[in-house]
């Protein structure tokens, strides 16, 4: 086995993120492309590294005229744009803290997050803002829109602003706010367990903490690459990985809006000329089911990564075989990034999460006393708090921040066992593991097995309960079109592979699961009502 070496942390007193992304690069390599936004509607818009640095000095100049001070909040909500990363790596610039969310979020939920972060700014297009109507905190100041707005107020209660005006109206002196690494740099929203988002906030740190993620996870040559990532600026999954990661390496970052047909994407790797590209399992077996294309459509691309949900040895295969590439598996959360990945310097083993990357102490703990679980058995993820990628805190909440905060650990709620050769095999979050009769039970590893039946296009695991002591294990598979499989085809093949108590008991057949927009399993919404047979 080949070992890693150590990773010495270097976090200096003062950084920036927006500065490290843009002028440390624009003051050596100008005229790089840094970010390429490839529109179905739009077209294609590119900066260099010299533009991107101007324009989000631009903006921040922007957010100051408006009364924007260090510390208050930007809400952007747009799709994949130029003005994305403008407005993102702009208002962390001048010290403000960016706000990004989905252009899928009800007025609702949008409403919610403008509360609760109590921001300043809307960042957002004329039909999203029409969407939102009057929504938005009384903090709501003036609203920066990427078109022009027909009336300076519109009916709103806000002022709104013509972004490109303003920014060209800017004077471009470029003179970022000398924020601590240590000062909080922006602020995203994921699930939480109320039933209402929870914010998470990240320092200026937090880029130089997924460093580690950027030495072993991918694998960036030094004359610069071009990484296409398949999801929206909005995850964080994008935010790290196909933003500020390849932006600080001084790489260039490519994204797509537009239809997310499995035909687009290999035309589009070879369009850009891509040398990695990251997605998640399901565009990758899309990809493999739904088209042909092969290894000579992508003569540049030489690196993949996926996230999201555990990749299957069957699609790995089947990737190697068409297009003679590995699929580099990470493992992360919002409140650390990445963390755990496949790396070049390792046989990959599939179905495991890899290894902690060097720097990430990651332990196995059990979540009770704090101690560390013997090899093979279950514990929790836990990350020490001293690590660089790790959250300031939540946003608003002070009780979960302690609750997931315990003497020097980080409590991740994620599970996973380790193996005797250093593996982590992920087992998922207390609230997906089944308990079915005694047994505590993984939907992951039946997940993996059954992926790997040569009929099989995708499948879940849930526990359904008859009644509240009796859960029994049943899966949602979705056959491979022409394929003729039986649900007594699937029970043979996950007896054979899982130990019996992990076997479903029931197989229901579905069309398709459902996923959220970035492609994660919404187990939620699976249900017998939905499904087009089951077995008996």
């Amino acid at each position: 086995m080949v070992s890693l070496p150590a990773w010495i942390w270097s976090i200096p007193e003062y950084f920036n993120i927006g500065v490290a992304c843009t002028d440390t690069r624009a003051a050596t390599h100008p005229e790089h492309p840094a970010v390429i936004i490839d529109d179905d509607t739009r077209g294609v818009q590119q900066l260099t590294f010299a533009q991107l640095a101007a324009q989000t000095g631009r903006f921040g100049e922007v957010l100051r005229a408006l009364g924007v001070t260090p510390g208050d909040r930007v809400l952007i909500r747009l799709p994949n744009c130029i003005e994305y990363p403008v407005a993102f790596l702009g208002a962390m610039k001048c010290g403000a803290i960016p706000v990004p969310t989905s252009i899928l979020l009800t007025t609702e939920e949008v409403r919610y997050v403008a509360h609760d972060c109590g921001a300043r700014v809307l960042v957002t297009d004329p039909s999203s803002r029409e969407a939102l109507k009057d929504a938005g905190p009384d903090q709501l100041t003036h609203v920066l829109l990427t078109a022009p707005p027909r009336d300076a107020r519109n009916g709103q209660r806000v002022a709104q602003v013509d972004l490109a005006a303003a920014l060209t109206a800017a004077s471009g002196r470029n003179i970022a706010h000398p924020t601590r690494a240590e000062d909080p740099a922006y602020l995203v929203y994921t699930s939480g367990t109320t039933g209402y988002p929870k914010g998470v906030l990240h320092a200026h740190r937090a880029l130089l903490g997924r460093q580690p993620s950027s030495t072993y996870w991918f694998d960036f040559l030094p004359d610069g690459d071009r990484v296409l990532h398949s999801g929206k600026f909005n995850w964080t999954y994008v935010l790290g990985t196909g933003l500020m990661d390849p932006l600080f390496r001084g790489h260039t970052a490519i994204l797509h809006e537009g239809s997310s047909d499995a035909n687009h994407w290999i035309p589009l790797i070879a369009k850009h000329r891509a040398t990695t590209f990251i997605g998640v399992p399901t565009l990758y077996r899309h990809i493999i089911q739904r088209t042909t294309f092969a290894r000579a459509d992508v003569p540049t691309l030489r690196h993949c990564m996926s996230a999201g949900e555990q990749l299957s040895a069957e699609l790995l295969e089947q990737w190697r075989a068409r297009f003679g590439l590995d699929i580099y598996e990470g493992l992360g959360m919002t409140e650390c990034s990445y963390y755990l990945c496949e790396t070049t310097s390792r046989p990959i083993r599939p179905g495991s999460a890899g290894f902690a990357q060097p720097g990430h102490d990651v332990k196995l703990l059990d979540p009770g006393t704090l101690a560390e679980v013997a090899q093979g058995e279950e514990g929790m993820l836990c990350i020490p708090r001293a690590d660089p990628a790790l959250l300031l805190r939540y946003w608003n909440q002070p009780e979960e921040t302690a609750r997931c905060c315990r003497g020097e650990w980080f409590l991740t709620g994620d599970y996973a066992r380790q193996d005797a050769d250093g593996y982590l095999w992920f087992l998922g979050r207390k609230d997906d593991l089944i308990k079915s009769f005694g047994y505590r039970v993984s939907p992951h590893e039946i997940e993996r097995v059954l992926k790997e039946h040569a009929d099989i296009a995708d499948a879940a695991a849930i526990g359904e309960s008859l009644t509240p002591e009796k859960v029994l294990v049943v899966a949602y598979v979705v056959p491979r079109a022409g394929s003729g499989l039986v649900p007594d085809n699937i029970l043979a093949y996950a007896r054979q592979h899982l130990a019996s108590y992990k076997v479903p008991k029931i197989i229901y057949f579905v069309d398709d699961l459902p996923r959220t927009r970035n492609g994660k399993l919404q187990r939620r919404a699976l249900s017998p009502a939905n499904a087009r047979e089951r077995s008996t």
